[in-house]
């Protein structure tokens, strides 16, 4: 079952565009990790999914329906934005019963039950918790709402390297204990790689690529050997980026194929990696295979 397919999608914001030619399949049952630079279209690919925005441009369908198209469609879809925002003059229990007056399948045993896990004060305002605190509170009403997608912007990004390992931790128990498919968008690509099976990478407001982490990180590989012409290379590697010394040649290339050339050392790149030689070179040097989709 696909959870979001989006075609040709793209939002413009006056003269700007935000999202350009955003075409994806997300398959539920998966942990999605959304990354890319400042203004690369995150947010804005996550708030046409939750039904905030209307694209511009290309169609999208979320969980079989059109994003925000009424309140079924509402119910289906938890959405925890940019930090991870809750009103500081409520209660933590004026949270919970807020949001089981808003969402029809709220699962109230499992809000309360994940509140006092937490060591959370029912009577205390949300203005007086940790940033943690507070992120765990929003997490709490996205799971209890019993969505069949949970999209998380930047959940973690002003947290501390404790509360955000809690804050995955407990993310992760979720998904295991009640099947949530979620898509979360960060900045930090180590944890990412710690919760995601999943990974579309948006750089300049379009989709670079996007797989299967595991298969992402075998299929690349950094090259070093003598300089060299990247376009004596087989056809079968793309070449992501190449840097030359008067000697030597870098390349960092995907291939499903085995590299057979005895001339190359061969690197087993991170995630990370992978990553950020897709961040930092827009352009592809040499195409050879199609981007996942």
């Amino acid at each position: 079952m696909t959870v979001l397919r989006a075609q040709g999608l793209g939002k413009k914001y006056k003269r700007r565009w935000a999202l350009t030619d955003c075409t994806l399949d997300i398959e539920a049952g998966h942990v999605t990790g959304l990354v890319g630079p400042n203004g690369a279209g995150k947010s804005t690919l996550l708030n046409i999914a939750s039904g905030m925005l209307e694209p511009t441009t290309g169609t999208i369908e979320v969980c079989g329906g059109t994003p925000g198209s009424g309140a079924e469609q509402l119910a289906k879809v938890g959405y925890v934005a940019q930090n991870t925002p809750v009103y500081p003059n409520l209660s933590v229990q004026d949270h919970l019963q807020l949001g089981a007056r808003l969402n029809p399948n709220w699962d109230n045993a499992l809000a309360d039950q994940r509140i006092r896990r937490l060591g959370l004060d029912p009577k205390q305002h949300a203005g007086k918790l940790s940033g943690g605190q507070r992120a765990q509170l929003a997490l709490t009403i996205g799971i209890a709402k019993r969505p069949e997608l949970l999209l998380l912007d930047e959940p973690v990004a002003a947290l501390d390297p404790l509360a955000r390992r809690e804050f995955l931790q407990d993310l992760m128990e979720a998904v295991a204990e009640h099947g949530l498919s979620v898509v979360l968008s960060s900045h930090l690509v180590n944890d990412l790689e710690r919760v995601c099976d999943q990974l579309i990478v948006l750089v300049d407001s379009k989709v670079r690529i996007a797989g299967d982490v595991e298969e992402l990180i075998a299929t690349h590989h950094r090259l070093t050997g003598p300089r060299r012409d990247v376009e004596t290379l087989p056809s079968d590697q793309q070449v992501i980026s190449a840097k030359h010394t008067d000697r030597q040649t870098t390349v960092f290339i995907r291939t499903e194929a085995p590299i057979l050339d005895p001339a190359w050392t061969i690197g087993q790149p991170s995630l990370e990696d992978v990553v950020l030689e897709y961040m930092s070179n827009p352009v592809i040097t040499r195409p050879a295979l199609e981007v996942l989709r």
